[in-house]
C-alpha cells in the first residue's frame, strides 16, 4: 500500500467497513478527512447497513494525527480553521451517524486519531495501541478532539493528556479510563473480539441499536458549532510566532 485511500465496504450481513489509510503512518491530509467524514455520513444513510465498523489500512499505526506537511503550509486563519476542521467534521459524522460504529485499533493513537477512537461507539484496540495528545508541542492543543476525548475518559484524564503532550499512555491506561473498551495481546486476537461482537450486534434489533446511539450522545446536539468554534481556537494559534518556529523543524 501506497496511495492514501478511504473504502467502504458492504457485506450481505449488513456490516459496512470503512477503512482509511495513508503512507505517512496514517496521518491525514484534508481531502482524506473529508473522505472519511462523507463515507461515514454514507453508511449511516445506507438502509442495507445495520453496523459500521472503523478502521485504518497497515499494521503499526493507527492513526497520527492530521498531516504536518499540510499543517506547516497553514499562513492565514481561514485555511488554518478550514485544515482543523477535517477532525471536527469526522467526529461529528460519528456522533450524527444513525448506526453504532466500533472502532478497531490495532497500534498507536496520536492527537486526532485519539479524537477518532473517542468518536466511535464501541473501541476494540491492541496492547500496542498507546495514545498520545500531542498538540501542545507544537505550540496549540487538542481543541477539537477535546470533547470527544472529554467524553470518554472524563476532565481529569484529558486534562492529563493535554499537558503531559510527549507522553504515551499504554492500552491498559486508555482501557482503564474509558477510550478502549477491551485490550487484546495482538491484531488476531483483536479482529476475532471485533468478529465476535460484530456477529451479536448483526443478530440484535438495528432500532433498539439505533435508539441506544441517540440515548449515548445526548447534550452534544451544539457540537456542530463548538467544533467549529475550536477548529478557529486552532487556526489562530497554527498562526502563532511560536508555533511558526516549532514548526520549522517540521519542514
Amino acid at each position: 500500500m501506497s496511495q492514501p485511500y478511504v473504502t467502504i465496504s458492504k457485506q450481505e450481513t449488513g456490516l459496512a467497513t470503512v477503512e482509511f489509510f495513508h503512507p505517512k503512518h496514517n496521518s491525514l491530509p484534508s481531502d482524506i478527512l473529508s473522505k472519511l467524514a462523507q463515507a461515514i455520513t454514507e453508511a449511516g444513510e445506507d438502509n442495507e447497513v445495520k453496523l459500521i465498523l472503523l478502521k485504518s489500512g497497515g499494521d503499526r499505526t493507527f492513526c497520527s494525527g492530521a498531516s504536518f506537511t499540510e499543517l506547516i503550509s497553514i499562513n492565514d486563519l481561514e485555511t488554518g480553521q478550514k485544515f482543523f476542521s477535517g477532525f471536527a467534521n469526522v467526529i461529528n459524522a460519528c456522533r450524527k451517524c444513525p448506526k453504532l460504529i466500533i472502532g478497531r485499533v490495532q497500534g498507536k493513537a496520536v492527537g486526532g486519531g485519539v479524537g477518532v477512537a473517542a468518536a466511535v461507539d464501541y473501541c476494540m484496540a491492541t496492547k500496542f495501541a498507546s495514545a498520545k495528545l500531542s498538540e501542545l508541542n507544537v505550540g496549540i492543543g487538542p481543541f477539537v478532539v477535546g470533547p470527544a476525548v472529554e467524553r470518554k475518559v472524563g476532565v481529569s484524564a484529558m486534562s492529563q493528556m493535554t499537558i503531559n503532550a510527549d507522553h504515551f499512555y499504554p492500552a491498559d491506561w486508555a482501557k482503564q479510563k474509558g477510550l478502549y473498551a477491551d485490550v487484546f495481546d495482538d491484531i488476531d486476537a483483536l479482529d476475532q473480539g471485533v468478529q465476535d461482537l460484530v456477529n451479536y450486534l448483526l443478530s440484535k434489533n438495528p432500532e433498539a441499536q439505533s435508539m441506544l446511539k441517540k440515548v449515548f450522545w445526548e447534550g452534544t446536539e451544539h457540537w456542530d458549532t463548538l467544533l467549529a468554534d475550536r477548529a478557529a481556537m486552532s487556526g489562530k494559534l497554527v498562526l502563532s510566532e511560536y508555533t511558526k518556529e516549532v514548526l520549522k523543524g517540521y519542514a
